[in-house]
């Protein structure tokens, strides 16, 4: 039967899906039906896969959540005198959209869920009028609304499932059963927070119609989000990828290899985007055009859209960047692992390993010599709640802010927090612990170097603290404490069994020794990202067009498959420019000549602003491409100057050696200034210790010492 399906495949014309030909059409053979099982066998201890029963439960919860919007909706029809015949029709309507529309939720997750109302409803309804309404039904628990969230959400707990609930009101009378919101028609005359809250449904619905095998997609998506929580990747907030990013990235995979199950796609997965040339964007069709002139990304038109590192774009209009919050450490991070995780698909598919390999967690508090460690503690469990989610959503700051220190080469966050030990934390009820991991760029022709991590720490409490205090969340006895600690002090802040050494299972990146390299662009790379990846392919130096994809190589060897993916790009020729639009600032230098040549060149022809990678992958084995990725993400920003801020001399190549040295006084240290604030009502952090000092008892905000290290040759 496979074999006749197969041979149906091969011989039936395909619809074309993405924005380039696929790479291959070959149907799967009887090895790839038994790689499938066994990926799916290796997968379910994680609780990835949903029973029948809670899948039920969700069901009929999410259907007495849509009688009871239907039901509200005619109340406040009723309420706001319309006419019966109006009232007793006007519609309302739950959507899905997240994990749970793709199919790929797991056990015991949340539901992402849209209210769509008709225009009689207004949003103050939904966060008063039907916020009411949840409190007086059975059922709902830990009721709380965010009306001040980007995207304003009410969540609870409907018969022990929890969901997040959005609002959308559309312009329109009376809502049908078969409302279709792929419709761009419906996005006009809306505010921006209801096409904020559209646009969640939007986009998932897009993938789903954008990628040729739901069920393979589905478990592809499956796999990797599961190797990416392990991996420790998973996570838009501190800098990785959100589920809405993995989920692009899967399909654009399934469009490229449309026939393939859902092992060889794990495979590939890692081929394409281990060898993609960032920050040319992923995109899953062409972009759409519109009058409703709704802002969207598009690097020609804003400026800020071309410093995006790792652009993936979503397919609904208005096209946005999932990703903006990824930084050049995160990158780094992330594509190391891409590259680690093809060698080990590709010793899977060899037989000479198992999927459990690739699904080892990551031995962060391994890799790294040097740690800050972040506390978050306050007084109460409700008050807890509240301070962990605002501090958690700013520490992608802090590790901005170490980024821009030019004695740091990387800084990785690991986005599970823990728990405050009672003997380290003594005085506060509740405490959550991160750790970030940093690798300090080396440096020689001096004899002592000072590295001073104040003003990074410092600038980033006072962010949290004055936001805190702007949105009137800030409560006695919540505090930020900040320290840095050697991997040999760890085991005073974390349990045994978090501790415990396992065998190497991912790129240690604290070693040099060799690798790509980020460098910094001149002032005629168009204006583009500030890093590039050097020695994964040849660079442009023009500005990548919005419609950037890869397009692989008509060639069908093996050789060619692999290095086909990245990339070749389209000049924007048959599109117009938006009017009244400023060109992007060029060099005052002369234009490279391939450059200059593409901008004057009238003819609709297109120009490839990158090649393809030049040489195919050596056979090896995880083993030896470990150590060949052994200190990569150091190799990879040691060259990294702009915007850095210098604490220290210059710095150039080695440290043999750091020295911790005990606090000092910052003496006459300005703090960040607070706009809007007096001194008096600024909190700033308590103190910055050293894991030498003793962490302060005093409950007053007032910077003592300082963490500085000394690095000595």
């Amino acid at each position: 039967m496979k074999e006749t399906c197969g041979n149906y495949l091969e011989n039936q014309p395909q619809r074309h899906y993405g924005v380039t030909a696929p790479i291959s059409l070959a149907p799967p053979r009887e090895i790839d039906y038994i790689h499938t099982q066994k990926l799916i066998e290796a997968m379910k201890p994680f609780g990835v896969f949903e029973d029948e029963e809670e899948l039920g439960r969700r069901i009929v919860v999410l259907s007495k959540l849509n009688s009871l919007v239907k039901e509200w909706i005619v109340e406040v029809a009723e309420k706001k005198n319309l006419p019966s015949s109006v009232s007793s029709r006007c519609g309302g309507k739950i959507f899905t959209f997240g994990s749970y529309r793709l199919g790929v939720h797991t056990k015991g997750a949340d539901i992402d869920a849209l209210c769509v109302a008709p225009r009689h409803v207004e949003r103050s309804d939904f966060f008063q009028l039907f916020f009411e309404k949840l409190k007086l039904k059975d059922g709902i628990r830990n009721l709380r609304a965010v009306e001040d969230a980007y995207v304003p959400v009410i969540k609870f707990e409907f018969d022990g499932i929890e969901i997040d609930l959005v609002f959308a009101r559309l312009a329109v009378p009376i809502l049908s059963d078969n409302l279709d919101l792929r419709d761009n028609s419906h996005l006009g005359s809306l505010d921006i927070r209801c096409i904020r809250s559209l646009n969640g449904c939007r986009v998932t619905d897009e993938i789903l119609h954008l990628v040729p095998d739901k069920e393979n997609f589905r478990l592809t998506l499956r796999a990797i989000k599961l190797w990416a929580k392990r991996r420790g990747i998973y996570s838009n907030m501190l800098g990785f990828l959100g589920g809405v990013s993995w989920a692009m990235l899967v399909a654009r995979t399934c469009q490229l290899y449309p026939n393939a199950l859902a092992s060889t796609l794990v495979h590939k997965f890692f081929l394409v985007f281990s060898r993609w040339e960032w920050p040319n964007p992923v995109l899953l069709k062409e972009p759409e055009e519109s009058n409703l002139n709704l802002p969207a990304w598009d690097p020609r038109v804003n400026p800020s859209d071309r410093y995006h590192l790792m652009p993936i774009i979503t397919p609904a209009y208005p096209q946005q960047n999932s990703t903006y919050n990824v930084s050049t450490s995160t990158r780094a991070v992330m594509v190391e692992e891409f590259k680690y995780g093809l060698v080990v698909t590709d010793e899977i598919l060899q037989g000479k390993s198992d999927w459990s390999k690739l699904l080892e967690p990551s031995n962060f508090f391994q890799k790294y010599k040097h740690y800050i460690v972040l506390t978050a503690s306050s007084s109460t469990e409700e008050h807890h709640l509240e301070w962990v989610g605002l501090v958690e959503s700013k520490i992608r700051v802090l590790v901005g802010n170490m980024e821009r220190n030019e004695c740091i080469a990387i800084a990785q966050v690991n986005p599970q927090s823990f728990p405050g030990s009672k003997e380290k934390f003594k005085e506060s009820d509740f405490v959550s612990v991160w750790f970030l991991g940093i690798i300090f760029k080396k440096a020689e022709n001096a004899e002592s170097v000072c590295v001073d991590l104040t003003y990074d720490i410092q600038s980033f409490t006072d962010t949290v603290y004055r936001q805190a205090n702007n949105i009137s969340l800030l409560k006695e006895g919540m505090k930020i404490e900040a320290a840095h600690v050697r991997k040999k002090q760890l085991h005073n802040y974390l349990p045994a069994d978090v501790l415990q050494k396992r065998k190497k299972s991912m790129p240690d990146i604290s070693q040099n020794i060799g690798g790509p390299v980020l460098r910094s662009t001149s002032a005629d790379d168009g204006c583009l990202g500030r890093y590039r990846d050097v020695g994964v392919g040849t660079q442009s130096r023009a500005l990548p067009p919005f419609s950037s994809v890869a397009k692989p190589s008509s060639s069908s060897s093996k050789e060619a498959e692999r290095n086909a993916v990245f990339q070749s790009t389209n000049i924007y020729t048959n599109r117009e420019k938006p009017p009244n639009v400023l060109q992007p600032l060029m060099s005052s230098q002369e234009p490279d000549s391939t450059v200059a040549d593409n901008m004057a060149a009238p003819s609709p022809s297109t120009y490839s602003i990158s090649k393809a990678v030049e040489t195919d992958v050596a056979p090896t084995t995880a083993h030896n491409h470990q150590q060949h990725l052994d200190g990569v993400a150091s190799a990879s920003v040691k060259n990294i100057s702009v915007n850095k801020r210098g604490h220290a001399p210059a710095l150039q190549d080695g440290f043999k050696r750091l020295k911790d040295v005990g606090t000092r006084s910052l003496g006459d240290t300005t703090l960040v200034p607070t706009s809007g604030t007096l001194r008096s009502q600024r909190l700033s952090s308590k103190e910055l210790p050293d894991s030498s000092s003793p962490i302060p008892a005093s409950g007053v905000r007032v910077v003592k010492n300082s963490i500085r290290l000394t690095l000595n040759r």
